[in-house]
């Protein structure tokens, strides 16, 4: 008997140390409640106890948080016009007595109240800017003052904002069809701009090639006329010192070269009277001697 009364007391001081030991992970914050008011809160990792069924630990994320918006959010520029802003947001908890203070501990609750913010920074940002300035030109500077909104307005509910980010900025269907319709029809403009104008340059390029193919032509057969003027009167001035110093040779050597040119084929057929002064060297040729 005493034996199980001791299996009975060691069971149930087990049972009430298990009850009264709990573990704070790296990764948590802890809030110790005691008939449901809050009497402590655990930031450092470690072993902990608390007194068995009138404590008890509620365990809350410590890390960064990522707040990402479902769909596109609709925004007003200065110019009145619609943009669609895809955006996220990075926050964790800091102050975790806080926290449960402000949302009971409540994650989406708590996302609630950072979305209502992020959206009323946006809106207000993005009227005082122009379409331009909000895609590209101060982009950094609005993500760096609702970061700075975003965050001020955290810190009240135990909650630090560490970015925002605008993932996208794009418009509506209607008008992106629209603009990407304007794009189209300017880069056709530019397109036949540069066809025209690349035209027009190849026809100039064209016609100075073909006024310089002319001038180089008309040197070309100037200088081979030339050339071959030069060559005339060279030859005509061989020919009449040849005539002049034997003219009886230079007779023959001129028979001779129309007999060559005469009897050059077979087929060839001359119809002449033998007494013909053709014939003369063929009937005496020692007469060009």
């Amino acid at each position: 008997m005493n034996k199980n009364k001791l299996l009975v007391v060691s069971a149930l001081t087990l049972a009430i140390l298990g009850m009264s030991i709990y573990v704070v992970d790296q990764r948590e914050n802890a809030i110790v409640f005691q008939l449901g008011e809050m009497v402590g809160v655990k930031t450092e990792p470690g072993l902990n106890f608390k007194i068995p069924l009138l404590q008890n630990v509620r365990f809350f994320d410590s890390r960064i948080l990522t707040l990402d918006t479902v769909e596109p959010e609709r925004f007003i520029t200065a110019e009145k016009k619609n943009v669609l802003v895809d955006s996220f947001v990075k926050w964790r908890i800091v102050d975790v007595k806080q926290y449960y203070i402000s949302v009971g501990g409540d994650e989406a609750r708590a996302r609630t109240r950072l979305l209502q913010t992020v959206n009323s920074s946006m809106r207000e940002e993005f009227g005082k800017r122009t379409i331009h300035e909000v895609v590209s030109g101060e982009r950094e500077k609005i993500m760096t003052v609702l970061r700075e909104k975003t965050d001020a307005d955290a810190r009240k509910i135990g909650v630090q904002v560490l970015d925002v980010r605008l993932k996208r900025v794009d418009f509506p269907l209607e008008i992106s069809e629209s603009v990407y319709r304007r794009m189209d029809a300017e880069r056709k403009r530019v397109a036949n701009e540069l066809r025209a104008s690349g035209a027009a340059e190849g026809e100039k390029i064209k016609a100075d090639a073909d006024r310089q193919r002319e001038v180089i032509l008309a040197e070309a057969y100037r200088t081979a006329q030339q050339t071959k003027g030069e060559g005339d009167a060279k030859a005509s001035a061989l020919y009449a010192s040849a005539f002049g110093k034997n003219s009886e040779f230079y007779s023959f050597y001129r028979s001779i070269e129309a007999y060559k040119q005469s009897f050059k084929n077979k087929s060839d057929v001359m119809v002449l009277d033998p007494s013909s002064a053709f014939f003369k060297y063929l009937k005496s040729p020692a007469k060009g001697k």
